[in-house]
């Protein structure tokens, strides 16, 4: 009996940790601000589901009802991704681009550790080492030092709250969520990190999901380092097709006679920035310009006048280009977030030794330079964990909740394209693959995938096993440079906000 007693114990636990969520009641009232069109509400969630006595935390969640009650379908949640997204503003965004605010009540959140919920907040450490996207070897051991500078800083501010601020803990608000709304199942809309999300939510609560999208998925077997080395060959797929386009049409833009002729030309213009930078464009926003321009297609003619207009050094145009090269570069770096994201991505464990990360580093420096391919292979906060997760990663498993739909662009760099039929193939889910396409995030944004996935969500009807949507068309030819500038800023404003 005494040998048995332990895994008594254990299967107690594991019960009490999928025990339905009793429904808390909520109030519900407009939201703050840019918001108030939606309503908010604040769950009261446990820190620690195994031991819900120790203490609670905020969950704060909006809604937008349903605009044609007679024929509603149901609650729709969404999240944006990230890690560390707030998802609050996710509402208003799927009704303005998509018909589902007509027949679904859509509700955002910010997981814990976000935003308006019960926030993990990091102090900001002093920065050693300078922003560089092919460092010396001599700089490598700054990285490392910088990356444990962070650390020591969220350990000194997280708290308590840190090792559970994870996915898994984050489903389980989300069946929280649901008991508040008094459903018995959710819909679910994910984007990005949010796809791996709501797979971890339907291999906890499968009776308690009923259609889903994963949108611009995460690998199931890239949790979490290999996901981001991944992003820089993405990125360097982009750039290469980039160049055989420009190469092409080298009357156009005088870069040189097909591929290899373009990116001998971007090295020279990288070498002549790194000796002598015109203002702030310097070798390291080349890098990041190149490797951001390069995913979105319609920007390919604006990216090569870019270059051409930066290799002559002078000229009315060049202002216009620096200014477009830096907007580009900084998109490229807002999308590498940290505190609750560099908390998330140490649920699953990192290598701890340097050796590891300055080998990589070396390789992507000289292999992957586009897109600030080094910052994937440096050390991060997770090889200097300071405290041990609760629980290991979910395993992902598709089994009593429907057949679902997972989206994925071709050429999506934060998320790369391999991520997607992986994920169809572990969930046995449909795949919607957006072909030649840079952008991350295809519902509400691109045509084909937008359609295709509202028929499934307002009339039931799958898209078949495996479809192809086309990506933003190509441009046709050269964009004014007196509105290169203009150009890339419209763009970038027009994308979606994950």
């Amino acid at each position: 009996m005494r040998r048995l007693l332990p895994v008594a114990l254990s299967l107690l636990a594991v019960a009490l940790l999928v025990t339905p969520a009793r429904a808390e009641r909520v109030v519900w009232a407009p939201c703050p601000g840019a918001l108030a069109a939606l309503e908010c509400t604040t769950l009261s969630v446990p820190l620690d589901y195994a031991h819900p006595d120790q203490g609670t935390i905020a969950v704060v969640v909006s809604r937008r009802a349903a605009s044609d009650p007679a024929h509603h379908k149901g609650v729709l949640l969404i999240n944006p991704g990230g890690p560390g997204g707030s998802g609050l503003a996710m509402p208003r965004y799927i009704a303005d681009h998509t018909p589902l605010g007509q027949y679904y009540d859509l509700v955002g959140f910010d997981p814990r550790g976000v935003g308006a919920s019960t926030a993990l907040r990091c102090l900001k450490p002093v920065g050693l080492a300078s922003l560089d996207s092919r460092p010396a070897d001599d700089q490598f051991a700054l990285w490392a030092a910088d990356a444990r500078s962070s650390e020591d800083a969220c350990a000194q501010a997280g708290g308590g709250i840190r090792p559970f601020v994870n996915t898994r803990d984050t489903a389980r608000d989300m069946d929280r969520i649901r008991a508040a709304l008094g459903v018995p199942k959710i819909n679910y809309l994910g984007y990005s990190y949010g796809t791996y999300l709501g797979a971890v939510y339907g291999s906890l609560f499968p009776d308690r999901l009923n259609l889903s999208v994963l949108d611009s998925s995460v690998h199931p077997e890239w949790i979490w380092r290999q996901q981001f080395l991944e992003q820089a060959s993405a990125y360097r797929s982009d750039v290469d097709a980039w160049a055989s386009w420009v190469g092409d049409r080298n009357g156009a833009f005088g870069l040189g006679v097909g591929r290899a002729a373009v990116l001998a030309s971007v090295e020279q213009i990288a070498v002549a920035v790194a000796k002598s930078p015109v203002g702030k464009f310097n070798r390291s926003v080349l890098d990041g310009t190149v490797g951001e321009g390069a995913r979105y297609r319609p920007l390919w003619s604006d990216l090569a006048q870019l270059l051409a207009a930066v290799r002559s050094g002078s000229g009315p145009a060049l202002g216009d280009a620096v200014g477009a090269g830096l907007a580009l570069a900084q998109r490229g770096l807002d999308s590498m977030q940290a505190g609750v994201f560099d908390t998330v991505t140490c649920e699953a464990d990192w290598p701890t030794d340097l050796s590891t990360y300055y080998q990589d580093m070396r390789s992507y420096r000289d292999n992957f330079p586009y897109g600030y391919g080094v910052l994937r292979a440096a050390p991060t906060t997770c090889t200097y964990r300071s405290y041990s997760p609760v629980e290991a990663p979910v395993s992902l498993s598709r089994n009593g909740y429907p057949v679902g739909v997972v989206v994925q662009a071709e050429g999506d760099t934060q998320t790369a394209y391999a991520g997607g039929p992986a994920m169809a193939s572990r969930l046995r889910d449909n795949l919607i693959t957006v072909s030649d396409e840079g952008a991350h995030g295809e519902y509400g944004t691109n045509p084909c995938a937008t359609e295709k996935i509202n028929r499934y969500f307002v009339a039931g009807v799958l898209p078949d096993s495996s479809s192809v949507c086309p990506g933003s068309p190509r441009p046709d030819t050269p964009t004014r440079a007196a509105t290169l500038g203009q150009s890339v800023q419209n763009y970038l404003a027009a994308l979606a906000p994950f």
